[in-house]
């Protein structure tokens, strides 16, 4: 496939990343505007704290599932490297949704789907450490960054190159979006799991 075909797999990956779950099923439940609660964040953890459970599972699989459908797709057409691009599109689109003026989520369940789409192992590799970290230090923020960091050092060890530098790039996008959480966990005043906000 030539260059062309990736520019549609990169818009593939952003069209699928930038379906805003946790804004579509909080407005379908009648639950008052996401962005007005919380963080103001269109995502899983955000969409918890309005109290309804299976909405915020339903947007963490939703928010999920895009990146593995943009990933799954692209790579059908266009092979392992438009499988790549599109995974980068999905993550961005996540972030920088063009219908939400480009206030989007911080990516983290968007980062699994497409790992999940690129090489299933790492993914679960990447779930048992958010899990063990969260049980540990119960801050889902903590968790995340630390799963995003180990994730192309495990992807570099096991000879997928390649996998290993689009996860670097998106593992520095994951800490930048998550930079405001940096901060609270470095004072101390970070929101721990289960805790209202």
């Amino acid at each position: 496939m030539g260059d062309g075909f990736l520019i549609v797999a990169f818009l593939i990956g952003y069209l699928c990343g930038s379906i805003p779950f946790g804004m579509i099923l909080t407005k379908l439940a009648g639950t008052q505007d996401l962005r007005s609660i919380g963080s103001g964040n269109i995502g899983a953890t955000n969409v918890l704290r309005t109290g309804r459970k299976g909405l915020a599972a339903a947007t963490l699989i939703g928010d999920m599932l895009k990146g593995t459908v943009a990933v799954i797709i692209a790579g059908y057409i266009g092979g392992p490297n438009a499988a790549m691009i599109a995974a980068l599109g999905a993550f961005l689109g996540h972030l920088f949704p063009i219908w939400l003026k480009f206030r989007g989520g911080k990516g983290v369940a968007t980062y699994i789907g497409v790992l999940l789409g690129l090489f299933w192992p790492a993914a679960l590799i990447f779930a048992a450490i958010w899990l063990a970290t969260a049980f540990t230090t119960r801050y889902s923020s903590l968790s995340a960054l630390v799963a995003a960091f180990v994730t192309p050092i495990f992807l570099w060890w096991f000879g997928h190159n390649a996998l290993a530098s689009l996860f670097a790039v998106l593992t520095l996008l994951l800490f930048y979006m998550h930079r405001e959480n940096i901060k609270r966990l470095q004072a101390g005043t970070e929101g721990k799991i289960g805790e209202k906000r």
